[in-house]
């Protein structure tokens, strides 16, 4: 039996319950690498390769080249939080992003 990925359409929503650090940090990193302020370093799907057949034959693509998966551009955000603050107050508040990402 043979399986087909189909390619990516369309947005890919991500849900984050709550909005502190981790989640704003995540959200601003995206946002920064759609902006080209940012590199996505340490992102597998986005710079890391797979090997295909044997390693003497060569064939080394990206991850995202092989994989139809949603590109960054495509990504939106949502979630919700205890507290009233958005994702651009929670971010300045937890201090875990360079001042320039903020403005």
């Amino acid at each position: 039996m043979e399986y087909q990925v189909k390619e990516a359409s369309g947005k890919l929503g991500i849900l984050l319950p709550g909005l502190g650090a981790v989640a704003t940090t995540l959200i601003a990193g995206v946002e920064s690498i759609k902006k080209g302020f940012s590199q996505p370093v340490g992102s597998l799907t986005q710079m890391g390769r797979i090997r295909l057949g044997k390693r003497t034959d060569g064939r080394f693509p990206l991850i995202r080249e092989f994989v139809p998966l949603a590109g960054l551009g495509d990504i939106v955000f949502g979630g919700w939080d205890v507290y009233s603050d958005n994702v651009f107050e929670a971010a300045s508040k937890a201090r875990v992003l360079e001042p320039m990402l903020l403005h």
